[in-house]
């Protein structure tokens, strides 16, 4: 029995137990953590190995433990009651559930013994926040997402009057002067075609990214049974749960083409090497590994929709028919195109304006001095 074998004396955080049988057992106990049974005799190597683990894991919160009106605690009543936070997408849940519970574990102070994610929500005020997205200065992108998923959160908890305030309202996003994926040339287009002949699923991507100019995660889902009366009608993937988008897009001559002379599968055009349809992120992969093999390591799929839109808006499209085109909802997305055309096109019948006087015979006005100030004399 255990009992003939024990030492009289365990080691510190032990304790005895029986179980409704009468059997001995022995448990480490910690505050703030779950009681961990330990086998073995006490004091041999096998028992001490199993004390000295459960002695050095570290405390894991429960729900229980959580205390009340922390960041924590905000952050889980977030990812359980909030509807606007249940319709993303399952990969924007997760990535946002990530950037939150990145927070949690930051000191609130270098070497400080105190968590954010213990933090009173009364005391997560602007400045707070700043030093969470400050702690990710080196990289500019990842500290604006935490500014916006820490947005999200405290919307929700102001909302239900969880929390007395939205700080994270009041602290600005780092500008970084991006202009974000890079926009294929024409000639990086011609490039990719010289590379994937039509006929490779390469080239039927690429002619579904551009002519379309939808995402990856519409031209993977597009197959026969969207394309009726030269038509692709379909539902954007992006945003369906909150906002759908609906579109009906004609098919041009040239996208037809590659489909017909294309191996397409039954449910969608696009298929992988197992004839399933791709995943979102298998045809990422694959897809970089299509650029890459025609050296355009710098190119992405999304930068096709965005040399789509380029190409549109040089050809005289409106923002208004660039909204109905890519599904945007407001101008803004749009005009950014339609103002870069513009400039072209407004600079193109302006130049000769600044041709120089022994070309055109205009007097020029005198100027004088660095400042550009204009001369006394006629």
């Amino acid at each position: 029995m255990l009992d003939c074998v024990m030492p009289h004396r365990l080691p510190l955080g032990c304790v005895e137990d029986r179980d409704r049988h009468g059997n001995l057992r022995i448990y480490y106990r910690a505050k703030g953590v779950t009681k961990v049974r330990l086998r073995g005799t006490p004091w041999t190597s096998e028992f001490m190995a199993a004390y000295d683990e459960a002695k050095s894991g570290a405390p894991k919160p429960t729900r229980s433990s959580i205390g009340v009106g922390t960041w924590r605690w905000l952050c889980v009543k977030y990812f359980a009651e909030c509807a606007d936070y249940k319709r993303l997408d399952p990969r924007t849940r997760h990535v946002r559930r990530l950037i939150l519970e990145s927070t949690f574990e930051e000191p609130i102070a270098p070497a400080s013994p105190k968590l954010f994610g213990d933090m009173p929500l009364s005391k997560m005020t602007a400045d707070a926040v700043e030093v969470l997205r400050d702690r990710k200065l080196e990289f500019p992108e990842a500290a604006n997402s935490r500014v916006k998923a820490i947005r999200q959160a405290f919307k929700f908890g102001a909302r239900k009057k969880f929390a007395p305030f939205n700080p994270a309202r009041d602290v600005p996003y780092i500008r970084t002067g991006s202009t974000g994926y890079h926009t294929w040339t024409i000639e990086e287009v011609r490039q990719f075609e010289v590379h994937h002949p039509i006929g490779t699923k390469a080239r039927l991507a690429l002619a579904l990214l551009l002519i379309t100019g939808q995402r990856r995660s519409d031209i993977v889902r597009f197959g026969k049974q969207h394309a009726k009366g030269g038509k692709l009608t379909f539902t954007q993937h992006k945003g369906r749960n909150r906002k759908p988008k609906k579109l009906v897009l004609p098919i041009l001559p040239a996208l037809q083409s590659v489909i017909h002379a294309s191996p397409c599968g039954d449910l969608t055009f696009l298929v992988n090497d197992l004839g399933r349809p791709f995943t979102d992120a298998g045809f990422g992969n694959k897809f970089r590994d299509w650029c890459d093999q025609a050296g355009l390591r710098h190119c992405t799929a999304h930068g096709l929709r965005k040399a789509g839109a380029t190409i549109a808006a040089n050809n005289g499209a409106t923002s208004r028919q660039l909204m109905a085109i890519f599904g945007w909802e407001t101008l803004k997305e749009a005009e950014r195109y339609t103002r870069a055309a513009d400039q072209q096109h407004l600079a193109a019948a302006a130049m000769h304006m600044l041709e120089s006087v022994e070309q055109t015979g205009t007097e020029m006005c005198p100027t004088e001095g660095a400042g550009g100030t204009f001369s006394a004399k006629s």
